[in-house]
């Protein structure tokens, strides 16, 4: 009975954790994957049709929310929707000017894109661990993984976007021959030590985007996988942990956010400043 019930948790934490795979898979042909392993024959160019979906939903939802508080503005009382955009967007022109020290109007607009998408994807993760997978179930659809930023390659994702926009800002301010010199003389201004730099420095490059990914998706699947583990608990348990963690990760939400786009304005900042 203890190994039925051990079966059962292990089959509960994976399909859980398990994203909704679409690709050619060798054998079969296109289709969506039926197990993990299906969806790891499947290749790297297999979909997670519901990170896809669920990131896009999000950033949807973003636009939507301030495309609809920039209509309802007025110089009169605002309303709640009003006073929440402008709060944040108040917070974002202020950690921008704090971190970003170049001139560049188009920097903010970034921070601020990256803070709510990220927050709006993390908060996903307050729904119920068991709703949307049910849900979806019940229509036939066999996985759901409803937190974009539990999935690896989403979070690696945005990272890599934000790398790309080092690269372009480090060219367009510096030049491409000063970006170049930048990596080749730094830290030792000695053109022996170009090999050495160069490593140094790309490796150091590379590094930036690699933190990002990691370090989100670390913090959310972390969190995912202790939200499993509790609705695996006695439901007294469930109703004692679940509401405590929930709360404390209202925090994590928010912070991960914040880590991730100040962190991008830090690179970013980088990337404008002439050696």
């Amino acid at each position: 009975m203890a190994a039925g019930n051990e079966i059962t948790a292990i089959y509960y934490i994976q399909h859980h954790l398990q994203n909704l795979t679409f690709g050619r898979h060798p054998e079969l042909g296109w289709k969506f994957a039926s197990t993990s392993t299906e969806a790891q024959e499947m290749g790297f160019m297999a979909i997670h049709v519901d990170t896809m979906g669920w990131s896009i939903a999000m950033g949807v939802l973003f636009l939507w929310l301030f495309h609809k508080a920039g209509r309802m503005a007025t110089t009169g009382v605002p309303g709640g929707l009003q006073n929440a955009v402008e709060m944040v967007i108040e917070f974002i022109e202020n950690l921008t000017r704090t971190t970003f020290h170049g001139k560049n109007p188009h920097i903010a607009p970034i921070a601020l894109t990256l803070f709510m998408w990220i927050l709006l994807m993390n908060s996903l993760k307050i729904l119920p661990v068991d709703y949307f997978p049910e849900l979806f179930g019940r229509l036939g659809v066999e996985y759901m993984k409803i937190v974009p930023t539990t999935d690896i390659n989403a979070t690696l994702g945005i990272a890599l976007g934000v790398f790309c926009l080092i690269v372009f800002y480090s060219c367009k301010v510096k030049g491409v021959g000063g970006f170049a010199k930048e990596l080749s003389l730094t830290p030792f201004n000695h053109w022996l030590l170009i090999p050495f730099n160069l490593v140094l420095e790309i490796v150091g490059l590379l590094v930036k985007p690699i933190s990002l990914g990691f370090r989100l998706f670390g913090n959310m699947f972390a969190g995912e996988v202790i939200f499993i583990l509790i609705a695996l608990l006695p439901f007294w348990a469930i109703w004692v942990l679940d509401v405590p963690w929930a709360i404390f990760h209202i925090l994590v939400v928010s912070l991960q956010a914040f880590i991730f786009t100040t962190l991008s304005l830090v690179y970013l900042s980088a990337a404008h400043e002439h050696h």
